[in-house]
């Protein structure tokens, strides 16, 4: 797959703004800039050095279209790896599609999605792992995935990977070496160093494989379900932790008939709260179908708050015990509300009677931060503050996975004694599913299916 054609696209979100950037990638880009730049100065583009920015004007003809700096970076000093050039306009949408259509017409053809990283990854300026991380930190919304982002795009997973793989790659070709010499009986792979490789190759993918879980939460964000019998404070405890009125409090029963969302990030990690509909009996078809939504959510949803009303918490352990047995794979977080009501001694009581409890008035915001401790403690965030590699990209766990496989095959095989031949087999395919999170090995479906989903100007 090669690319040699001028590309463009506008590299800023869509809209009217106080300045747009147009992004010019290819070999011609400074050519063909320079046919409709004007420079206040009277300079060439050509002629600058890399990293500069001008001033002047786009003209077509006769023309100013507007007063623009245009940024120039030479191959092979920039982001694609070839000639690019940064048009900051101002943000009109007349302005920005006056500029892209007059350099569509001379030279240019509107960029694919994520084609200027797909460029740096094909010019050998990033790896896969690299690329794929520049579409996490344009859509990171909190600082734990941003953390991630950031580290994998700097090179931290990749490294890891490379390293593993020259030091299994240079093994291998021992092994296949000792083939060449099979009637000699001569062996150039030390197999004691070649057995505390493989474990501690195995050791690291289990660790990074392990990583995927606490991963896939930074990146997406746990899904916590508020459920609870009617009018026990699920929507008011919904409103204390965003800290504003989302919804609708009541003191009639049932007033939540639909599942109500938002997200709040706390010390960095995303999570999306969903006040539910009261789980009762009842005859009202509305509510029947809300109170079904209940339970999806719950499937849904990692982590399960069960709120009761402290104050008439009759029959509350039998509904506890109906839900843990319904989703016994559940994070259940048990909270007694409305506890301003009870005396100290009630709160004694309550206390000891059901385990592991969370005591909250959700009126008067009492325990809500220690609940939102409490919701912490489920994310394992220790490595982020660690800078440990974490996997957040289910297609370099699934590598990840083969590759694993294909390891413990290995050291199976050693175990029991197996001709460097077979092992061979099985470190070949090793080293392929390493290649494949890195890029050494790819396919024009795989890198169509990253790249697809980056947005245009990336």
């Amino acid at each position: 797959m090669t690319y040699t054609d001028n590309i463009i696209a506008l590299a800023t979100p869509s809209g009217v703004g106080a300045i747009a950037v147009i992004r010019i990638s290819g070999k011609d880009a400074l050519t063909i800039c320079q046919s409709f730049f004007k420079s206040v100065s009277g300079i060439r583009l050509s002629n600058q050095k890399t990293h500069t920015i001008h001033f002047g004007h786009i003209v077509d003809k006769d023309r100013v279209i507007d007063e623009v700096l245009v940024s120039i970076f030479k191959d092979p000093h920039s982001y694609t790896g070839e000639n690019v050039v940064e048009i900051s306009c101002h943000g009109s949408l007349y302005i920005q599609q006056e500029i892209i259509q007059l350099f569509l017409l001379n030279g240019c053809r509107t960029a694919n999605p994520g084609e200027f990283t797909l460029r740096a990854f094909l010019n050998g300026k990033l790896d896969l792992s690299q690329a794929e991380a520049v579409a996490d930190l344009i859509s990171s919304e909190n600082e734990a995935s941003h953390q991630v982002a950031m580290q994998q795009m700097r090179g931290g997973f990749s490294n890891q990977i490379k390293a593993l793989r020259d030091e299994l790659l240079n093994f291998a070709s021992l092994i296949e070496l000792e083939l060449d010499f099979a009637e000699e009986d001569v062996e150039f792979a030390n197999r004691a160093q070649f057995k505390d490789l493989i474990s501690r190759i195995i050791g690291v993918l289990k660790r990074l494989i392990e990583s995927f879980a606490i991963g896939n939460v930074i990146k997406k964000g746990i899904p916590v379900a508020i459920v609870g019998k009617p009018n026990v404070g699920k929507s008011t405890l919904l409103n204390a932790l965003l800290n504003e009125e989302k919804a609708i409090v009541s003191e009639i029963a049932g007033t939540t008939r639909d599942a109500i969302e938002d997200e709040l990030i706390i010390d960095g990690i995303s999570f999306r709260f969903i006040d539910t509909a009261g789980i009762r009996d009842t005859e009202d078809v509305i509510e029947t179908i809300g109170i079904k939504k209940t339970f999806e959510k719950i499937e849904q949803s990692q982590v399960v708050m069960y709120l009761f009303d402290a104050s008439e918490n009759k029959n509350s352990l039998e509904e506890i015990t109906k839900i843990q047995k319904k989703f016994p794979e559940k994070h259940l977080v048990i909270i007694a509300n409305k506890v301003d009501k009870l005396s100290k001694s009630e709160i004694v009581n309550l206390k000891s009677s059901i385990e592991n409890l969370d005591l909250l008035s959700a009126k008067t915001a009492e325990g809500v931060e220690a609940l939102k401790t409490k919701l912490l403690e489920f994310v394992n965030t220790g490595v982020l503050k660690n800078n440990d590699t974490i996997i957040t990209n289910s297609r370099h766990y699934d590598a990840l996975l083969k590759a694993l496989g294909e390891i413990q095959k290995v050291q199976q095989g050693m175990d029991s004694g197996l001709s460097g031949d077979l092992l061979a087999i099985d470190i070949r395919q090793a080293l392929y599913h390493f290649g494949e999170i890195t890029g050494e090995i790819t396919t024009d479906e795989l890198l169509g299916n990253i790249f697809a989903n980056f947005c245009i100007g990336k």
